[in-house]
């Protein structure tokens, strides 16, 4: 265990700055809502309705980036794979474009107009810009980076002797990756998890873009709080601290797991015994 030592005078006003910079904004928020009347603003049907779809498609997001992110970011922690520079930093590039610059992306492909867009509608009926399938995806296009650079680090980060030993014992290859690696990320994925969740629950400008707003079927939370600050900026405060509470609900749930995790990853990997592979 690392020892800590006080910290050096000269990094504590920095230090201090930064947390002002990232705390005074929600202690302002929480000061500006509407006690009173909170409960019966966050009740009202347009809200519960936004909620309801952000809270739908952020899962439905996450649950697509865990299945194509963790894969990705198994090829990159331990695959011999041509490239993967590139990759790793292509994978990164949704994390510093301006979120409406990617929503402007997604409608060059898979607009009505647009190549595969075109072939989608032609082939099948299906048109996916201003729908909730557009919102899932403007959201995962956001998060998945949080996902497999996350998921990357806690691979990476394990131990190969460990996978060495299940392979000497017989155990085929999906079979120490399913029963010996990815078990031991179990902390890292469940960060990524979390991560790519609030991410997508708070994702504005890709969404708008490509998804538009239209109550009920892509008007997630962001947007209608974008919405109410020109009509009604009480509820926009209201909405915007429901929104909080719940990202720091689901961060606080999952640091819970992350320590359980942390902790069961001291213990041998699952399949792996001292008789061979079971």
């Amino acid at each position: 265990m690392t020892r800590r030592r006080p910290a050096p005078a000269v990094l504590l006003v920095p230090a201090a700055l930064a947390l002002v910079l990232l705390l005074a904004p929600l202690l302002a928020l929480v000061a500006a809502t509407p006690w009173g009347d909170l409960g019966a603003r966050v009740l009202e049907p347009a809200v519960l309705d936004a909620l309801r779809l952000s809270l739908t498609t952020a899962a439905t997001s996450t649950a697509l980036c865990l299945l194509v992110g963790v894969p990705l970011a198994w090829a990159l922690a331990r695959a011999d794979l041509p490239g993967r520079s590139l990759v790793r930093a292509l994978v990164t590039v949704p994390l510093v474009l301006p979120p409406v610059v990617g929503g402007v992306a997604l409608l060059l492909l898979l607009g009505r107009r647009a190549p595969v867009g075109r072939q989608l509608e032609a082939w099948f009926g299906v048109s996916v810009p201003f729908t909730t399938l557009a919102v899932v995806l403007a959201q995962t296009f956001v998060a998945l980076p949080f996902l497999v650079l996350a998921v990357e680090g806690a691979i990476g980060g394990t131990d190969e002797r460990r996978e060495a030993a299940a392979a000497t014992l017989g155990a085929s290859r999906w079979y120490v990756v399913r029963r010996v690696t990815l078990p031991a990320a179990a902390p890292g994925i469940a960060a990524g998890a979390a991560l790519c969740f609030a991410r997508a629950l708070g994702e504005f400008g890709a969404t708008l873009t490509f998804a538009g707003s239209f109550p009920g079927t892509t008007r997630t939370m962001p947007l209608a709080v974008h919405l109410a600050l020109d009509t009604d900026p009480d509820a926009a405060v209201a909405m915007s601290l429901l929104l909080l509470v719940i990202s720091v609900a689901v961060l606080l749930v999952m640091r819970g797991r992350w320590v359980g995790g942390l902790t069961g990853a001291r213990e041998p990997a699952p399949g792996v015994r001292a008789g061979g592979v079971r």
